[in-house]
C-alpha cells in the first residue's frame, strides 16, 4: 500500500470520526459559539492570525487546549517577538457550508492572516466538489473583501480512494485550484507525516496526540512563517 493510498485511507476515517462527534457535540458547539472561539495570549498583539475550520484545528481529544497546533504556532511567534495573536476559531463538525454561515461573525474583528482548513466533512458526506469550492471560494472573498491587505492561507485535504476516481481527483483538485485563483498560499496536507503514523494519534487512532500536534504545527509553520516576516 503506497504512502498517498495509506494517507487517504487513514484520512476517510479521521472525516469519519469528524462527522460523528458533529452528531454529539454540534449543536451544543453552535449554542456556544464564544466558547469555540479561543483568543492564545499575546492580547497586545497588532495583528491577528485566525484559524478557522474543524476538530483538527479545534484540538478534538487533548486534555490542554494550549496543545493544539495553533496554540504552538503562538509558541513560535512569541518565540521570534511578532507582534501577532492566534485565534483559534475552529468547531467539530464544521462543513464548507457551515462554515460560511459562521464566518460573518468572526469577521466582526480584524484578521491579518487567515488560515482556512475545511472541506473533510463534505467528502465524507459525498458532496459535490464544485459545491465545496464555492462554499470555500465564498469563505474567504467575505474575507478579502472585509480586509483586503490580509494574508489568506489554505489547508489542503484528501479523501479516501474508495469514493472514486473521479471524485478522488476532483476533490484533491479543490485546493490548489482554490488557492491559485484566490492568490492563497497552500499547505499541501495539513496531516501529513501523521495520518497513520501511530504514536502521533490519540487512542482512538484518528485524532493527533501531543507530539502529532507537534508536527502539524511544523506542516503549519513551513507555511505561515514567511508571511509574517517584518
Amino acid at each position: 500500500m503506497n504512502s498517498l493510498y495509506k494517507h487517504c485511507l487513514f484520512l476517510f476515517v479521521v472525516i469519519f470520526s469528524i462527522a460523528c462527534n458533529n452528531s454529539v457535540k454540534s449543536n451544543a458547539d453552535k449554542q456556544n459559539k464564544d466558547a469555540a472561539v479561543k483568543s492564545v495570549t499575546k492580547k497586545d498583539s497588532s495583528k491577528t492570525i485566525l484559524f478557522f475550520g474543524n476538530s483538527l484545528t479545534a484540538g478534538y481529544g487533548l486534555d490542554n487546549p494550549e496543545d493544539a497546533f495553533p496554540a504552538l504556532i503562538q509558541t513560535k511567534i512569541d518565540a521570534l517577538n511578532l507582534p501577532y495573536k492566534v485565534v483559534n476559531a475552529g468547531l467539530s463538525g464544521e462543513t464548507s457550508a457551515g462554515g460560511n454561515e459562521r464566518i460573518d461573525w468572526l469577521l466582526k474583528n480584524p484578521v491579518d492572516v487567515f488560515v482556512l482548513e475545511l472541506g473533510a466533512n463534505d467528502g465524507l458526506r459525498g458532496v459535490d466538489p464544485s459545491t465545496t469550492y464555492k462554499n470555500l471560494r465564498n469563505i474567504v472573498k467575505k474575507v478579502s473583501d472585509k480586509y483586503p491587505s490580509c494574508k489568506l492561507v489554505l489547508a489542503g485535504m484528501l479523501v479516501p480512494p474508495n469514493v472514486g476516481t473521479q471524485y478522488f481527483e476532483e476533490f484533491k483538485a479543490i485546493y490548489p485550484a482554490l488557492a491559485k485563483e484566490q492568490n492563497m498560499h497552500l499547505i499541501p496536507f495539513l496531516l501529513a507525516d501523521v495520518a497513520g503514523v501511530q504514536q502521533l494519534n490519540q487512542s482512538d487512532g484518528i485524532h493527533p496526540t501531543k507530539e502529532g500536534q507537534i508536527k502539524v504545527a511544523e506542516n503549519v509553520w513551513q507555511t505561515i512563517k514567511p508571511l509574517l516576516q517584518p
